[in-house]
């Protein structure tokens, strides 16, 4: 997944962003075409859009890494991606230990 420049969409009657782009091929017709899956999600992974978009011609022939069809579903669907998406992560809970102090006795 890539991040991207925040666009805002039109999602059953709302208003919502979206800032992730997801995609992989679906169908891949070797020498002739290939068939991607696109999703563009928000900042917590819910869809703002799907759908499904086909290289073809020179577009294909000149797919030889992954880098070059996120640029491609990228340009087709005007967006433009900012960076890799990193998952959060969540801060691990911590046990604290807090001592109470004693009272010292002392004998006469």
């Amino acid at each position: 997944m890539k991040t991207i420049q925040s666009i805002t969409s039109w999602n059953n009657g709302q208003s919502v962003e979206a800032t992730i782009l997801n995609s992989y091929a679906t169908n891949v017709t070797l020498g002739y075409s290939a068939d991607f899956y696109y999703g563009l999600l928000n900042e917590t992974l819910g869809i703002v859009a799907v759908g499904y978009l086909t290289m073809t011609g020179e577009a294909y022939q000149k797919w030889s890494q992954d880098s070059y069809a996120w640029d491609w579903v990228a340009t087709t669907l005007g967006l433009t991606i900012t960076g890799e998406y990193v998952p959060p992560v969540e801060e691990p809970i911590v046990e604290t230990i807090v001592e109470t102090p004693t009272a010292e006795i002392i004998a006469e």
